[in-house]
């Protein structure tokens, strides 16, 4: 059951995080600048979640205090500095372009597996890779493939790395600490950091309290930051986070992929905007591609965890998830990403 499990949540994630850019984009359109949208949806999806976080610790603050590093990997660089380096890319470079770089994150998971046990990856995750590769850049645009500002590269590849270690923390022995308790306060710290960085200066920071238009109707400003805290953030972080503890950081990867794939959907449904032939072959490739990905044997660095006797996930013992023990999310797609990054 625990391959299932997992499958479903990330596929949650990957649908959840995909309505963040129909729901961020009347934000950005009424005068908020992406630090301030992503800060309200982190610090917003935090607190949302800062009950539940309460009630799976039950007190337990030492298992906090032991998991801070992996508290620190997802608040410090899964979200805050994924979404930092993301938004500064695109400030040189065009969304589609970055998004394809960002959305290397698990070629990144490869490879580091890669040089980390000196093995090299089974042939069907090699094709796997390029499948998913492909097809990403069917659903964004092959114009994304093209030569442009290097310092914006640098900065969406940097993203890219944000983005892998969203789904390595996610996979690394949990030690007791309950998913939920992992996404929430790695919101909670990335969402203070962010907003620390855009009120001292160091990006733009502005936000409108006014209506804001959404599907064609005036709407309150708190009505698309309540649906993308709840949904493109909250339920999308901690089933991510869950789905990578089940999967290994590899699969649930090459699974959030299919962000794009839902976020053209869904802005093919409230957006209007149209989902082409070559967005729907793309989507068919990446299916490809996760499909041989999941079929791989799996590799000691990449070993889903299991449930221990407290029926909080864990790692078999002896094993690990490939990175750097610290996500957006992955990215996401149009306007905003992962906090891994993101997701």
């Amino acid at each position: 059951m625990r391959q299932p499990i997992g499958l479903v949540a990330a596929l949650a994630s990957a649908a959840s995080f995909a309505t963040s850019g129909a729901f961020v984009k009347p934000l950005l359109e009424a005068g908020w600048s992406p630090a301030a949208a992503v800060s309200a949806r982190t610090l917003s999806a935090g607190l949302l979640l800062l009950p539940l976080v309460l009630w799976s610790l039950r007190g337990r603050w030492a298992t906090l205090w032991r998991a801070r590093w992996r508290v620190l990997g997802m608040g410090l660089i899964a979200v805050a500095f994924t979404q930092v380096t993301y938004f500064a890319a695109i400030s040189r470079i065009p969304v589609s372009t970055a998004l394809l770089v960002e959305y290397l994150a698990p070629l990144l998971l490869v490879l580091w597996a890669w040089v980390s046990t000196r093995r090299a990856p089974h042939a069907v995750v090699l094709l796997g890779s390029v499948l998913a590769i492909g097809g990403l850049v069917l659903v964004i645009g092959p114009g994304a493939v093209r030569a442009v500002d290097p310092a914006g590269l640098g900065l969406a590849f940097a993203a890219a790395v944000g983005c892998a270690v969203y789904f390595a923390v996610g996979a690394r022995p949990a030690d007791g600490l309950p998913p939920v308790a992992l996404a929430g306060s790695g919101l909670l710290l990335g969402g203070l950091l962010l907003a620390l960085v855009g009120t001292v200066g160091l990006l733009p920071f502005t936000a409108d309290f006014g209506d804001v238009t959404l599907l064609g109707s005036a709407v309150p400003w708190f009505v698309p930051l309540s649906v993308v805290a709840i949904f493109g953030t909250a339920i999308a972080y901690a089933t991510g986070i869950f789905g990578a503890g089940r999967l290994g950081s590899r699969l649930a990867s090459f699974i959030g992929l299919l962000e794009v794939v839902f976020a053209s959907v869904f802005a093919w449904l409230l957006l209007g905007e149209n989902l082409t032939i070559t967005q729907l072959a793309g989507g068919v490739l990446i299916l490809a591609g996760i499909a041989s990905v999941h079929a791989a044997p799996p590799q000691i660095s990449d070993v889903a965890p299991v449930t221990d006797e407290t029926g909080v996930a864990g790692a078999e013992p002896g094993a690990s998830a490939p990175g750097t023990g610290t996500g957006t999310g992955t990215a996401e797609p149009i306007v905003a990403a992962p906090t891994a990054g993101g997701a």
